[in-house]
């Protein structure tokens, strides 16, 4: 398949005729003949090849006059891999879509994330995606609203908000259009009844695609807590939530899902302040599931090499733990540098504690929302319970965080954040890409100074020529950090790498 908005017809065609799964959200087939589109796996009668054109986004296809099949439900897909690949303006665009920024800021807000003019903006995404912004949004809209309506009890008037519609009639208008049916007549359809519930309680299934390593990902999360933001427990992980338009949290129940069940579901129960958030809540923790992974095409690759062939069969469909709040992760990246987990736990809480909003959240141990980039960088690096040198770093971070020097909304080019990074005072390569990998979602980022990694490298017998695992090394290093759990430290790498006086 070619990069998204250059779709090979031949090839879509050839995905369609053998249902392929894989391609589900990668792009849509519209069929003529019935004014409807599917994803690629639809299990309608193949369609013949005249009578299709297929379509980077659902939002192309409603521009194009059709209508989501009810069948095959397109909408309930995970996005595309490529847009996490590619990185390209056009997919940094859709992240922040997704994400509910155009709802919140505008076109004009989204075009000075990405750093285009609006017009300029709109004409790359309608060449690239065939719709432009509004059109999209518009589209995450509707597919948020039809999830909510599908998969929650929440009342339809409630939907309508949490999806980020303006107004009930919009809402109505908008799903008839997309969907040729009312959202009541969605929700009869779905089965779901609508329940009294405490005030801001969602549950979600948040798509993904499988092989899905879930028990694997909460051993990384749980092995990372930190104290008041998070907690985990026999299946499940929790944690505070920072929101556009309040604190929420959230609770995931994870398990591994096989590869025959296609696209996999992982239960999502949220309580938010805000209903506003219920999209920006379940896309960032989509980013954390890592929930858009190719799962068939990493493994495919990695499991042909060598060295990591034995890892990736005994571990399929391993996901790199993404974020919810980059800011975080990057702070918390600098805390963890050349110190234990235990350590940076135990750090990172007591931050927490001292600087950290107090909410109120229903699971037991989570207290407060983790402190953002404007308190920690008012603060004296000597107050702060770590060497002098590294306190100054992570309030130099902090800084550029607040002001927007570094920007980690998945915005901004990658090569750019990068280097933003490395002019800081106490950053150097292996955090500034394991920030790369975290918080920009980058999936073929290698850590060559990492001591773990050499360690298992070594035990192997094999070497650290990354270059045959590209573009897929991010997954390659989470397969080799994965046979040390729970033993992974967090900054098991080369002092020089991130030295205390760089």
């Amino acid at each position: 398949m070619t990069p998204t908005g250059h779709l090979d017809t031949e090839a879509c065609y050839r995905a369609v005729q053998s249902r392929d799964r894989r391609f589900d959200g990668v792009f849509y087939t519209a069929v003529r003949t019935t004014g409807i589109y599917c994803r690629p796996s639809c299990p309608a009668r193949t369609p013949s090849a005249v009578n299709v054109t297929f379509h980077a986004t659902a939002a192309s296809a409603h521009a194009a006059g059709y209508r989501a099949c009810k069948r095959c439900l397109p909408d309930a897909t995970p996005g595309s891999p490529e847009w996490d690949v590619a990185a390209d303006v056009a997919g940094r665009a859709m992240r922040l879509i997704a994400d509910g920024l155009v709802d919140r800021e505008g076109v004009d807000g989204l075009a000075r994330r990405v750093g285009y003019t609006p017009r300029h903006l709109g004409r790359l995404l309608t060449q690239e995606l065939g719709a432009a912004p509004l059109a999209l949004a518009r589209a995450r809209r509707a597919q948020s609203a039809r999830v909510l309506i599908e998969t929650t009890d929440l009342p339809l008037t409630d939907v309508a908000f949490a999806a980020g519609f303006a107004s009930v009639r919009q809402f109505n208008d908008t799903l008839r259009e997309i969907y040729a049916a009312s959202p009541t007549e969605l929700r009869r359809r779905s089965g779901t009844r609508a329940r009294g519930r405490s005030a801001g309680a969602v549950t979600m299934r948040l798509a993904v695609r499988t092989p899905f390593a879930g028990r694997r990902l909460l051993d990384f999360l749980a092995f990372h807590v930190v104290p008041g933001v998070e907690a985990a427990g026999p299946g499940w992980y929790a944690r505070t939530l920072d929101l556009p338009h309040g604190a929420g949290t959230v609770r995931l129940h994870l398990a591994d899902l096989p590869a025959d069940a296609g696209t996999g579901l992982v239960e999502a129960e949220f309580w938010l302040e805000d209903l506003r958030d219920t999209a920006a809540a379940s896309e960032r923790v989509r980013r954390l599931l890592d929930a858009d992974c190719d799962p068939g095409a990493v493994d495919a690759q990695l499991g042909a090499d060598a060295v990591l062939g034995e890892l990736v069969r005994a571990t399929p469909g391993l996901r790199v733990p993404g974020q919810v709040d980059g800011d975080e992760t990057a702070i918390r990246t600098v805390i963890g540098q050349q110190v234990s987990v235990t350590g940076a736990r135990t750090v990172a809480g007591r931050i927490v504690a001292e600087h950290g909003r107090p909410v109120m959240s229903p699971v037991p141990g989570l207290t407060h929302l983790f402190p953002d980039a404007a308190t920690l960088a008012g603060l004296d690096p000597e107050s702060l319970p770590m060497p002098r040198a590294r306190g100054r770093a992570l309030v130099g971070l902090a800084a550029a965080l607040a002001d927007g020097t570094v920007v980690l909304d998945r915005g901004p080019d990658r090569d750019d954040v990068r280097q933003a990074l490395l002019a800081l005072p106490g950053i150097g390569p292996w955090t500034a890409d394991y920030v790369a990998m975290r918080a920009l979602g980058h999936p073929d980022v290698f850590l060559p100074t990492d001591l773990a990694v050499r360690r298992v490298l070594d035990g192997m017998g094999g070497s650290a020529d990354s270059e045959r695992w590209r573009p897929w090394r991010s997954y390659a290093l989470m397969h080799l950090w994965n046979t040390l759990m729970p033993d992974l430290p967090d900054a098991d790498h080369d002092a020089d790498a991130d030295s205390e006086e760089n």
